[in-house]
């Protein structure tokens, strides 16, 4: 969504709450002339009548109901404006200190918004069945090296690190995981679960996809101390578009200036949605999921 368009949704309280109300309701931007009737998040009963304190009761199951209840939304209890503009400057990719001063709210509130919108990002994340040509390959993600790491190992097994698995259909989408290792068992696990078998995997030459050939895959290896890539009978063996998602995601990871390890798989899930959804609008992606009920398991 532009930002022209953007200032026409937020130029008052009730522009902005109608606009969240045709999302929650009714069939998106699309909408067009009278709002859709309200939804009861409970009996799923539509045509909910409107109270003087601006809510709607049920006229099914008598429950009374407000334009944020049961979505994620109402997780903290700001007006449609600022939830509009929180979402745009998420959007935009505001550390949640810069958002909370143009917002005029406290690091913890902003902090807590922003944690709702990557716990939804990751709810409405759909595990994805690869095929044909994927890249996988793994990375480790942490603290950059320091004094006090000075003389400790590098790369895999170093301490303070965070191995993540990634798996990349060419020309399609990314899925990454948190593993607890880059174990051959960890990464046949993963890969099993994201790649239909009898899909071409392309991998560095890393022991622990050595198994792979043995579980129905077509397994093609690149060796990076000798080569980025090689010809091969079905095309270019390469892990590039993979490794191009690591450098995207960790470009993008160095303005938060650390983040925890609990939060971790939180901005990692963040980082997977814009990459898959680059091309696209995000405000309207992020409302639409912002609007749904949230799941009972979390």
């Amino acid at each position: 969504m532009s930002i022209r368009d953007f200032q026409r949704f937020v130029r008052s309280e009730t522009t902005a709450a109608n606009l969240i109300h045709r999302y929650r309701f009714g069939e998106g931007a699309a909408s067009r002339g009278r709002l859709p009737l309200a939804t009861c998040p409970r009996c799923a009963t539509r045509g909910a009548y409107a109270l003087a304190s601006g809510r709607w009761r049920c006229g099914a199951c008598g429950y009374t109901f407000g334009l944020l209840t049961g979505t994620w939304l109402e997780a903290c209890r700001f007006p449609a404006q600022t939830w509009l503009w929180t979402i745009k400057l998420f959007e935009l990719e505001l550390v949640a200190q810069q958002a909370g001063v143009q917002l005029g709210l406290s690091y913890p509130t902003i902090l807590r918004a922003f944690t709702t919108i990557r716990r939804a990002l990751l709810a409405a994340a759909e595990p994805t069945l690869f095929q044909q040509e994927v890249e996988a390959d793994e990375s480790y993600f942490g603290p950059r090296k320091s004094a006090r790491h000075r003389g400790q190992k590098r790369g895999r097994g170093a301490p303070a690190k965070i191995p993540v698995f990634g798996i990349l259909e060419r020309h399609g989408r990314v899925q990454v995981t948190v593993v607890p290792d880059c174990s051959a068992e960890s990464l046949l696990r993963e890969t099993l679960r994201t790649v239909k078998r009898g899909s071409l995997v392309y991998t560095d030459r890393w022991a622990g996809y050595d198994t792979l050939a043995f579980c129905g895959y077509r397994h093609l290896r690149v060796d990076h101390s000798k080569e980025f890539s090689r010809p091969s009978s079905v095309g270019k063996v390469h892990i590039n578009g993979l490794e191009g998602f690591w450098s995207y995601a960790k470009g993008k990871l160095l303005k938060h200036h650390g983040v925890s390890p609990q939060k971790f798989p939180l901005y990692l899930y963040e980082m997977q949605f814009r990459y898959n959804h680059r091309h696209q609008d995000l405000f309207t992606l992020l409302l639409q999921i912002l609007v749904q009920p949230v799941p009972d398991l979390l």
